[in-house]
């Protein structure tokens, strides 16, 4: 199979770069920019793109490579600190900025092949330095500029090495989509032939390398589109060797447990186990108001409760979880990423219950190819497709203290909503859309009778990775009869807003 590496040296876009070679068919994978160099000659890539990164290779620690990684025969393309790296690697020269670039900058692309083929002479690109390139090593020579950078673009054509100052794997980039495409076919000469199918055949085949032939998995299922797309690719890899665990913490929105017992009793018989804790989860939440709190309230008791199942199932070898790479960023994992949120499922999890091999297939994916490979497996279109739903389940979609009460009014009103948007044929142009139970009560007016009831929040948005969101544009008179519902079908609710902020500043969740 072709592949392309790529290495990470802690970039934000760097798991885009990965997801842009995908769109592309060409497989590809992220490593640590340290990796040793006889460790990428032995996977031989047909290409490697260096990412960018908070780095100035001018740093006294800045995070380098060997330069060998330029002889190994292969195409390599530096994106942004990975083309100052290249610059400052073989003899370039690499200064600070006279005036930074960020944001959108009109590019001039001064070649019209290699790079560059189909390009228009102008385009719109995503620049983000502080540092540039102001002089090519021997035998580069520059094929696009800016205003403010001469060297936005360098190749060498001979030993196939080129570098871009801007990002063309940001939407924002207008044909940084060709661009990428040109590297990967006209340089690197991948055929553009791999698909999900070639993904799960090769996941299948890790999982079961890693599990062995007699080796039996735990997974804790939430009922989410990823825990349930990583429990159909386990059960592919290794049948009834996989256990699934259920458990049910009654803040999951109207049918979903219903579904997620018959999808995994009967379309994937793995051996199933549900827990019904319910009465557990809202006890322990009923004076937690902070989200961070509720947060680790879920995830501790989520431990306790499944630890109590595991131990009834004796000694299982290895423990599965559903983990994505957005969880793994918000979650701080990434390289020099901050904490957004917390997750239950990424950390320490498989430690606290006394696991040390984990299992975990779709951390490099995001979600729509989560959602592609789910419908791979052969699971059902309304689960696959489905709204994306946080561990914590309906928690953190009520702002204050929990209760069963409260977590009906969401339940409900988000059942309304999403049947609302159904009907209207919207439910494949919006990537996500809920209802809020803010912790807000207004006056209102219902059969000439004063009410004090609460304020419910819709929130929908647009994206198409779930790291950056617009708030989609819902037509008034579908927003009439979600409103109209939810005040007269749902009871303590007498007013209905609509959430306008984009991701970021804001996150998708309230919470």
């Amino acid at each position: 199979m072709q592949k392309i590496l790529i290495l990470d040296f802690g970039g934000q876009y760097t798991q885009l770069i990965a997801r842009r070679v995908r769109e592309c068919r060409v497989y590809s994978e992220v490593i640590p920019f340290s990796a040793p160099i006889e460790d990428i000659r032995t996977q031989e890539p047909c290409g490697i793109i260096l990412s960018g990164g908070p780095s100035s290779v001018m740093d006294r620690d800045a995070p380098m490579i060997d330069p060998a990684i330029y002889d190994l025969g292969v195409p390599v393309l530096g994106i942004c600190y990975g083309m100052q790296l290249t610059a400052h690697l073989l003899g370039g020269r690499v200064e600070r900025a006279t005036e930074r670039e960020y944001g959108r900058i009109r590019v001039t692309m001064d070649a019209e092949d290699g790079l560059m083929e189909g390009m228009s002479t102008e385009s719109q690109c995503w620049m983000s330095h502080t540092w540039q390139v102001y002089a090519c090593p021997e035998g580069f020579h520059s094929i696009a500029h800016t205003d403010n950078c001469q060297i936005a673009a360098f190749a060498c054509e001979e030993k196939r090495i080129y570098g871009v100052q801007f990002h063309p794997e940001v939407t924002h980039s207008e044909e940084g989509r060709k661009l990428l495409d040109n590297f990967l076919k006209n340089i690197c000469r991948c055929r553009g032939d791999w698909t999900m199918e070639n993904y799960a055949e090769s996941a299948v085949q890790q999982i079961r390398e890693a599990v062995g032939e007699k080796g039996t998995v735990l997974l804790g299922l939430s009922g989410g589109v990823d825990s349930s797309v990583a429990a159909a690719l386990i059960y592919r890899a290794i049948g009834d060797r996989l256990t699934c665990v259920f458990v049910d913490h009654g803040l999951l929105r109207k049918g979903e447990s219903e579904q997620v017992c018959e999808v995994f009793s009967h379309l994937f018989p793995v051996r199933f186990v549900r827990s019904e804790a319910s009465e557990r989860f809202f006890k322990d939440l009923r004076h937690a108001k902070d989200p961070e709190k509720k947060r680790k309230i879920i995830g501790r008791d989520f431990v306790r409760v499944f630890r109590k199942e595991a131990r009834k199932l004796g000694k299982l070898d290895y423990f599965a979880q559903g983990t994505i790479y957005p969880d793994v960023i918000e979650s701080g994992q990434g390289t020099n990423a901050s904490v957004i949120k917390s997750h239950h499922n990424v950390g320490g999890l498989p430690k606290k219950l006394g696991f040390t091999e984990l299992i975990e297939p779709l951390r490099m994916l995001f979600k729509d190819e989560v959602r592609q490979l789910g419908e791979t497996l052969g699971l059902p279109k309304e689960l696959v497709w489905r709204q994306p739903f946080p561990g914590p389940g309906l928690a953190i979609r009520i702002i204050g203290k929990v209760t069963p009460e409260k977590a009906e009014i969401v339940r409900e009103s988000d059942a309304i909503f999403r049947e609302e948007i159904a009907r209207a044929g919207l439910d494949t142009e919006i990537n996500q859309y809920f209802t809020v139970l803010t912790g807000i009560q207004s006056v209102g007016v219902m059969g000439d009778e004063r009410t004090y009831d609460y304020t419910v929040a819709l929130r929908a948005v647009t994206t198409d990775d779930f790291m950056t969101a617009d708030w989609a544009r819902i037509p008034y008179d579908v927003l009439t009869t979600v409103s109209s519902r939810i005040v007269n079908e749902v009871k303590h609710v007498n007013r209905v807003v609509m959430d306008v902020t984009t991701k970021p500043p804001a996150s998708i969740e309230w919470e």
